[in-house]
């Protein structure tokens, strides 16, 4: 038994009135895009909370990481729900005919952010005036096409970034590529200074992230399933966000020692600060709402960046009827948060 089914497997016992109800349950899993982490609290919380159970679901969290490709595991029919990075994903995988399906973005902004020494720059335009930018190749392919397009950023400033803040620490006139929940802290730590951040999604790349992905058969097939789980994780993210945390923070630490207790609430307090979760449709649907609206003008803006071809049926890509029913409000509401 791997560590996450065990703990998924005491967490389910420890909600029920008789550990042996738990045969009663329908096993669930769901595989994230990468290592326990404070951007994965919302699914631990839910899990350690009990909601999962509550409403049927034993579920057992699969971690990601550099050698584990959960998005393949999804298609392959091996795991029931995938954790998806943004839009850009299901967009291609639609318009090369793999009926995947968004039921939940937990991820209201994505966290994507391009980072500064202290005062170099006033705005995110005035980021095109440094020498270079720290890019990886997902990145140089995405988000730096959109600017290009939108901001008339140029492809030479763009500097192969190898995942070590040193040469970023060491150039006060460049700028790194960075989550906003992840690299700041690092280079806080290392380079002894707090980097100025310029949030992507401010400046108008409307990806939604952190999506919940299933295949469209299962949204056919099993609708109860998928009903519990997305609204199971909306509330653990309400919770997460507003509750206590402890109960997801031992679950994370458990399943990955090497996650300190001090990144993890950094990581926290940034996703509050930055309303990276619970920020536009979020406010009035709940965690977890997906906007029509906002899908369509992201898809415009990667088309017109040459990222995505034109044409794509978006009906194919994503669904709200799981995850617009506002039940993280009343989890809010509950907690005392307006």
């Amino acid at each position: 038994m791997t560590l996450s089914r065990a703990l998924a497997t005491l967490s389910v016992a420890a909600t029920l009135p008789h550990a042996a109800l738990a045969a009663d349950l329908t096993p669930v899993s769901f595989g994230t895009n990468w290592v326990p982490q404070a951007e994965h609290g919302g699914y631990y919380q839910a899990l350690a909370n009990g909601y999962y159970a509550d409403c049927g679901l034993a579920v057992e969290i699969v971690p990601g990481g550099p050698q584990v490709n959960n998005g393949a595991m999804l298609m392959a029919g091996k795991i029931d729900f995938y954790m998806a990075g943004n839009l850009l994903g299901p967009f291609n995988a639609i318009a090369e005919g793999i009926p995947v399906k968004i039921v939940a973005a937990h991820f209201q902004k994505e966290p994507q952010i391009i980072m500064t020494h202290p005062g170099k720059v006033k705005s995110f335009e005035e980021l095109k005036t440094l020498d270079k930018l720290f890019l990886g190749d997902d990145g140089f392919q995405s988000y730096y096409q959109w600017m290009i397009t939108s901001f008339g950023f140029t492809p030479e400033a763009r500097v192969p970034y190898t995942f070590n803040p040193a040469p970023f620490i060491a150039d006060e006139n460049s700028g790194q590529q960075g989550y906003i929940t992840s690299e700041p802290f690092a280079v806080e730590k290392e380079g002894g200074f707090k980097p100025d951040i310029w949030v992507l999604a401010d400046a108008g790349f409307s990806t939604y992230a952190t999506l919940v992905q299933t295949m469209a058969e299962t949204v056919e097939t099993k609708p109860e399933v998928v009903k519990c789980f997305v609204e199971a994780s909306n509330k653990g993210w309400a919770s997460y966000l507003y509750g206590d945390p402890a109960p997801a923070n031992a679950l994370i630490m458990a399943a990955n020692p090497d996650m300190p207790a001090d990144q993890i609430a950094f990581s926290l307090a940034t996703m509050k600060e930055y309303g990276i979760v619970d920020s536009g449709t979020a406010l009035d649907l709940g965690i977890g709402a997906i906007d029509p609206a906002q899908v369509e003008d992201f898809y415009a803006k990667m088309v017109a960046a040459g990222v995505v071809k034109e044409g794509l049926d978006l009906g194919a890509v994503y669904t709200t009827e799981f995850s617009n029913t506002g039940i993280a409000l009343q989890v809010k509401k509950d907690l005392g948060v307006n």
